[in-house]
C-alpha cells in the first residue's frame, strides 16, 4: 500500500470507536439496504437519496458527494455497455449461440456444459445481464426442440453468466470498482486477465457441481413454457395464407442463357413461377448478398438465386436455363433471415390503395416488397394480383427488414399487425462482424500490454464501434443502462464517507480484534462472506464499493499485499447465487423458469461455498500475501 494512502488513513482525527457520524453512516447503509431489499424504491433513486443524505448531514461536501458521477468507473461501465451492444448487433453473440445449438444435441449433460461455457465466454466482454437476456430465448428454443424443461438449463446458464464476471477485468462493474479502489490507494490495479485463472477454475467447478449434484437439486418439471400468444414463424404464416410457393436456391451455371440478362429480361416469374428474393454473388473478399434486387440487375455466372418457387412450373429450369438447384445450408439460411423477412399487413380504411389491385399498387417498385398472399374477410384469395383491395384486407409481404420497418410508418395506408418470430433474431449489422471482433481484440491487446490506460482503450473501442457503423450513436446511447450508472455513482461516495469518518478503520480494527491475530486466511474468509452477505441486500456493485476499501485497509493492518483480499471481494461480489433478488442476472430467469425462492437457496448456497473454497485455495497462489 502506498505511504500516502496509509498516512491519509492514519492521520484522521477520528478515534477508532463509534461516533455519531459513524453511527449515521451505518444507519444510512442499513436503510439503503432495506429499501433495496424490499424493492419499495428503485435502486438508482436509493443511490441518489444516499447522496442527498450525505450532503445534508455535512458528512461530505457537495463536490465530494457528487464525485462518483465523474468517476472513471462510471465512464468505463458506460463504454463497455456500448461495446457489448456492438457484439450483439454485429452477430458475434448470435454466432456463439448458433454454435451451441449446432453442437449441443439433445442430451442434457452436454447441453448444460455448452450453455454454461457459452454464457461464461460471452460474458467476458459483455454485461452479464445482457448475456442472460441473449441466452433466455436460445435456451427456450433448445428446450422446445429437445423436450427438456427450461428449468434444467436456465438457472445453470444464469450462474455461468455471473461467473463470467470473474473472468476478465471488464466483465462486471464490481471488478472495475475494486480496480478503481486499488488505483486510488496508489497501486497499479488489476490486470485485464489478472483474475482469469481463478475465474476459469470456479467456472469448471460450477459446471462439475451442476452435473454431479446441482442437477439433482434443480426442479424436475417437464412442461415446455410457451407464451400466451407465441409468435408464428414465416412458414406458419405462409401456411395460414395457403401459399403454394416455397423457398429454394438455384445457381446460374456457366452455360446458362440467363447470363448478362436483367431480371426483367429473364422473366423467370411468368415462365417458371420464380420470384427472385435475393442474389448471392461470389466476390474476391467473400460473398455479396443482394436482397430484393431491382429488375434491372444483370444476372452473372455462379450467382445463387434465392427464390419463391412454384413447384408446378420449375421442372425445366435445369435443362432449359442451366439453373442448378442447391441445398440451403443453415449458415446461408441464417444470413438470408438477417436480410429478408415478412409481415402481415392490414389495409387501412383510409388507404389510397383501396379499389386498386396489387399490380396497380406497384408494391415491388413503391415499397420494395413482394406480396405473397391476400385474405379478404378471413378467406384466402387465389390469383390475388389483379383482385381489388378492400378495407381490412390482410396481405402477407416479404422483403428487406428495413423495408418492412419503413412500411410501419405508412400509418394511413397500412397497419403492420404481425411480425414473424424470426424478426426477434435479426442482427442488423452482421456484415461488420469481423470489424467488431477486430475492435474487441484491439481493445484487449491495448489493455493487456498497458499501451494506454484501460478507460482510454474502452472509450476508443466504443467510438470505433460508432465510426465503423457497427452501431449507430442512437443505439449506443440506448445501450447504456443509465440506472446502473446512477447506482454506481451514488454508492461510491458512501465508501468515501466511511473512510473519512473513520468507519472503515473502525470496522477493520473490530475485525482484527475479534479474530485476535488469526491471520490472512481468516480475514479473507470474513471479507468474502461479508461481501457476499451485503450483496444479498444491496447490489453486488454496492457491496464491492463498501467492502473493497475495508479489504485494502485490512491488508495494510496485517502488513501484507492487498491484491488477495481485493480479488476475494471482487469474486464474492459476483457470487450472488443464493437468492433470486440479489442481481438482475438471476432475477431474469425466475419467470421463464418458474423458479421459487427456495430453488435458488438449494442450488446456490452449495455453489457459493464451493466458490469460497476455490477462492481460498487459489487466491493466495495467484496473488501471494507476501510477494516474492
Amino acid at each position: 500500500m502506498s505511504d500516502n494512502y496509509v498516512l491519509a488513513l492514519l492521520r484522521t482525527n477520528r478515534p477508532p470507536y463509534m461516533t455519531s457520524e459513524i453511527t449515521f453512516i451505518f444507519a444510512l447503509i442499513l436503510v439503503a439496504g432495506a429499501l433495496m431489499a424490499t424493492n419499495i424504491i428503485r435502486y438508482d433513486i436509493v443511490a441518489l437519496l444516499v447522496v442527498i443524505a450525505l450532503i445534508l448531514s455535512n458528512t461530505l461536501t457537495v463536490s465530494e458527494a457528487l464525485a462518483g458521477f465523474g468517476s472513471s468507473v462510471v465512464i468505463l461501465v458506460a463504454a463497455l455497455l456500448v461495446v457489448g451492444e456492438m457484439l450483439l448487433q454485429t452477430g458475434v453473440a448470435r454466432a456463439l449461440s448458433n454454435w451451441i445449438l449446432k453442437n449441443a444435441g439433445s442430451n442434457e449433460m452436454p447441453l448444460i456444459i455448452l450453455v454454461m461455457l457459452g454464457a461464461g465466454i460471452l460474458g467476458m466482454a459483455m454485461s452479464s445481464t445482457a448475456v442472460v437476456a441473449i441466452f433466455i430465448p436460445i435456451v427456450l428454443r433448445i428446450t422446445s426442440e429437445t423436450n427438456l424443461s427450461p428449468q434444467r438449463l436456465l438457472m445453470p446458464m444464469s450462474y455461468a453468466a455471473l461467473i463470467s464476471g470473474m473472468l476478465t477485468l471488464i466483465a462486471t462493474p464490481p471488478n472495475l470498482v475494486v480496480h478503481y479502489q486499488l488505483r486510488e490507494a496508489g497501486f497499479e490495479g488489476l490486470g485485464f486477465f489478472g483474475i482469469t485463472p481463478i475465474g476459469f477454475a470456479i467456472l469448471a467447478v460450477a459446471i462439475a457441481y451442476i452435473l454431479l449434484m446441482g442437477r439433482r437439486l434443480l426442479p424436475q418439471g417437464t412442461d415446455i413454457l410457451v407464451s400466451d400468444k407465441p409468435l408464428r414463424s414465416i412458414g406458419e404464416i405462409s401456411e395460414d395464407f395457403q401459399i403454394g410457393e416455397r423457398i429454394a436456391l438455384f445457381r446460374v451455371e456457366n452455360d446458362s442463357s440467363l447470363i448478362s440478362k436483367t431480371i426483367a429480361e429473364a422473366d423467370l416469374e411468368s415462365q417458371y413461377g420464380l420470384r427472385i428474393l435475393g442474389i448471392s454473388r461470389p466476390k474476391r473478399s467473400g460473398v455479396q448478398l443482394i436482397p430484393m434486387p431491382s429488375s434491372d440487375i444483370d444476372l452473372r455466372a455462379k450467382d445463387s438465386l434465392l427464390v419463391m418457387e412454384n413447384s408446378q412450373h420449375s421442372d425445366g429450369l435445369n435443362t432449359e436455363q442451366s439453373l442448378m438447384r442447391l441445398p440451403i445450408s443453415s449458415k446461408e439460411s441464417q444470413r438470408w433471415l438477417w436480410e429478408i423477412g415478412g409481415a402481415v399487413v392490414l389495409i387501412h380504411p383510409e388507404s389510397g390503395l383501396i379499389g386498386k389491385s396489387i399490380r396497380e399498387g406497384k408494391f415491388r417498385s413503391n415499397y420494395n416488397l413482394q406480396v405473397l398472399g391476400l385474405r379478404h374477410a378471413r378467406q384466402v384469395v387465389s390469383n390475388f394480383e389483379d383482385s381489388p383491395l378492400h378495407p381490412s384486407d390482410s396481405l402477407f409481404v416479404v422483403g428487406c427488414w428495413n423495408s418492412i420497418r419503413k412500411l410501419q410508418s405508412h400509418l394511413h395506408d397500412f397497419i403492420v399487425t404481425e411480425l414473424p418470430s424470426e424478426h426477434t433474431e435479426v442482427v442488423t449489422s452482421y456484415r461488420r462482424m469481423p470489424t467488431a471482433i477486430a475492435i474487441l481484440f484491439t481493445m484487449i491487446l491495448l489493455t493487456v500490454f498497458n499501451i494506454i490506460p484501460l478507460v482510454t482503450a474502452v472509450l476508443m473501442a466504443a467510438l470505433a464501434a460508432v465510426f465503423t457503423r457497427c452501431i449507430t450513436m442512437e443505439d449506443a446511447y440506448q445501450a447504456i443502462h443509465w440506472s446502473s450508472l446512477v447506482l454506481i455513482a451514488g454508492m461510491l461516495p458512501l465508501a468515501d464517507a466511511l473512510e473519512k469518518s473513520g468507519g472503515t478503520r473502525l470496522l477493520v480494527d473490530s475485525l482484527l480484534s475479534i479474530m485476535k491475530g488469526s491471520g490472512p486466511y481468516m480475514m479473507l474468509t470474513v471479507l468474502f462472506f461479508l461481501t457476499a452477505g451485503i450483496g444479498l441486500i444491496l447490489s453486488n456493485t454496492a457491496s464491492a464499493v463498501l467492502v473493497s476499501p475495508i479489504a485494502i485497509y485490512a491488508a495494510e493492518a496485517l502488513n501484507i499485499s492487498p491484491y488477495g483480499f481485493a480479488v476475494a471481494v471482487a469474486i464474492a461480489a459476483s457470487a450472488a447465487y443464493s437468492t433470486p433478488v440479489s442481481t438482475p442476472v438471476v432475477t431474469l430467469v425466475v419467470e421463464p423458469g418458474r423458479y421459487s425462492f427456495l430453488d435458488f437457496v438449494k442450488v446456490g448456497v452449495p455453489l457459493l461455498l464451493l466458490t469460497y473454497l476455490v477462492t481460498l485455495l487459489l487466491v493466495p497462489l495467484v496473488f501471494p500475501f507476501i510477494p516474492g
